[in-house]
């Protein structure tokens, strides 16, 4: 793969990872064939910040882990109301970088399928 458009999408989207998977997410990409590129560009996906701002708002409901893909844990604080208030504290300061692991698990996914 071509190693500008490789260094192009890390920058447009380094936020939604963390700082230490930009160089597996790199040298993963940078593997992947030119015919299957398209199918990287057009992944989405969530943001840290905005899963911050539900935690915030709904964490002790669960949104928060719904709508990153967690739906266990999602199912978990809703019947226990965010871990009776204590989860939902804990996941005030975790849910952004939960959000950046569910993010790369979605491209390695996607990079196994191809």
């Amino acid at each position: 793969m071509d190693a500008q458009k490789v260094d192009m999408f890390i920058m447009m989207n380094n936020k939604y990872f963390e700082a230490s998977q930009m160089p597996i997410l790199k040298k993963m990409l940078s593997e992947v064939d030119e015919s299957k590129w398209i199918s990287i560009e057009m992944l989405q996906f969530k943001d840290p910040t905005t899963s911050l701002i539900v935690s915030l708002l709904a964490g002790s409901l669960g949104v928060d882990r719904f709508m990153i893909g967690d739906a266990g844990l999602g199912i978990g604080k809703l019947l226990t109301c965010g871990g009776f208030g204590i989860w939902t504290i804990v996941d005030w300061f975790m849910i952004q970088s939960a959000t950046k692991e569910k993010n790369m698990q979605k491209v390695q996914e996607i990079l196994a399928l191809l």
